[in-house]
This record gives C-alpha cells, sequence and structure tokens, in this order.
C-alpha cells in the first residue's frame, strides 16, 4: 500500500487536502478515487485513507483507522557524518533512515572535499530532508530522523551529547562488535570520517571530548559504507533485527 508523508494535523474520520507533492505523485502512480493509501505526519503511528478524489493537481482522502504501529529502534543512533563528495551524502542519509537512524549531522571535517556556503547548505539541508522523507515512507517508518543543520567539525565537536560518542577509525586497537557485545542496547552517536578519514587532530579532539575510538575490523571502509555498517551491525548486536 502507498505510504505518504503529510504534514498536517491527521484525525480518524477527517477529509484533508493532501499536499500537492503527494498529489503529484498519487498521479505519477495513477491512483483512482477509492484507492486506499496509508498516512503519517511524523507524530507517531498511521492512518488507512482512501482516496476521494484527484486531478491534476490536487487531491483528497478519507482518514479511516489509525494504527499507532511504530517501526523505531529502542535506542537512539545519531549518525555524524562528515561531508563526502558528489551525491554520496544522499545515498547515506537514505539507507541510514532505512537502517534506524534517529538524527543524522552532517560534518564540515578538514578532509571533506564539498565545502558548503551558508546558502548551499540551506538548500543542501531541504534536498536532504526531503531525501529522508522519501526512506521514511519506503521503510515503513512513523517518525521521521532529525537532519540537522551542517556544522564545522571542530564547533561540533565540542558540544556535549547526553549519550556516548563512538569514532570509527581503523587505528583503534579495539573493535566495536566487541564492545556491542559487553554493553547493552544505548543511546549513541557514531562518528564517520570524510573520504581519507579524520585527521590525527580531530581524532585527538573527539577523544579528549570523551569519544571512544573504535574499529570496523581489518578491512578499511569507504565513508558511505562505515555509518552504514555500524548501524546494521548495531541492530543485529543488540537485537533489533
Amino acid at each position: 500500500m502507498p505510504r505518504f508523508y503529510c504534514n498536517l494535523p491527521l484525525e480518524t474520520g477527517g477529509e484533508i487536502e493532501l499536499p500537492a507533492d503527494v498529489a503529484r505523485h498519487i498521479g505519477v502512480l495513477r491512483m483512482r478515487p477509492g484507492d486506499t493509501l496509508t498516512l503519517f505526519n511524523g507524530t507517531g503511528g498511521e492512518y488507512a485513507a482512501s482516496l476521494l478524489a484527484i486531478d491534476k493537481r490536487s487531491a483528497r482522502a478519507e482518514l479511516r483507522v489509525f494504527d499507532p504501529r511504530e517501526a523505531e529502534p529502542s535506542h537512539a543512533l545519531t549518525l555524524a557524518q562528515a561531508l563526502p563528495e558528489g551525491s554520496k551524502m544522499d545515498w547515506i542519509i537514505e539507507k541510514a533512515v532505512e537502517l534506524g537512524a534517529t538524527a543524522i549531522q552532517p560534518l564540515q571535517a578538514a578532509r571533506s572535499v564539498v565545502r558548503l556556503t551558508d546558502e548551499r547548505a540551506a538548500k543542501r539541508l531541504t534536498h536532504w530532508q526531503g531525501v529522508a522523507i522519501a526512506a521514511a515512507e519506503q521503510s515503513g517508518r512513523n517518525r521521521l530522523p532529525a537532519i540537522a543543520q551542517p556544522l564545522n567539525f571542530g564547533e561540533w565537536v565540542t558540544q556535549r551529547d547526553l549519550h556516548p560518542r563512538i569514532l570509527l577509525s581503523p587505528r583503534a586497537g579495539a573493535s566495536l562488535s566487541h564492545w556491542a557485545r559487553h554493553h547493552p542496547p544505548q543511546a549513541l552517536t557514531v562518528m564517520i570520517g570524510p573520504e581519507g578519514g579524520f585527521t590525527d587532530a580531530e581524532e585527538q579532539a573527539a577523544i579528549a571530548q570523551g569519544a571512544l575510538c573504535l574499529s570496523l575490523g581489518r578491512r578499511v571502509l569507504r565513508t558511505e559504507t562505515a555509518g552504514l555498517a555500524v548501524l546494521a551491525a548495531l541492530n543485529a548486536l543488540w537485537g533489533e533485527c
């Protein structure tokens, strides 16, 4: 059943005018009045709805049944991802949302090829939020992961989290899997460097602020692979899949 995010108040028995982008998507899918769809607004749960009317620019639906179903992990996982080159960030965000990341913090690291001005950063943030919405629709999540404003690594690393930070480095002596097997499921922030990794100075700054340095084993993963491997491994080791 097609699922759509609607940034609107939703209530069982009500009729709503669907957002323009949702109406366009419904048109592309060639849906017709009477077809069923699922709507959610990010506040939890989802609604089974029936399409009432559709034309080239608009669509209306009736909300019929509310389902409190959730697909969120039992522990919050934040991916602090240094900006990669090209469109890799789109792919990282899409897959991280599918794997259960509850927040994503883009970082401007020393070796990041991409450099964002304030205007470009605002445009990219809007684009990334759209990527996250599409991934939530596809993967059955009813809450949207937070995509934070890109920050300079030096600025972000001094900010205190209420939960542990793990920095992934091929130079680390201890492994993520060993650590996770000996610690209960918990909220974490996972730090992933750009192409070429974090610099020694960045690693030391993170460790000085309390980050735990761990490795993913003997193979060096690409920046677009490492964070997703961590999310998948933690899901498996902590019983989320």
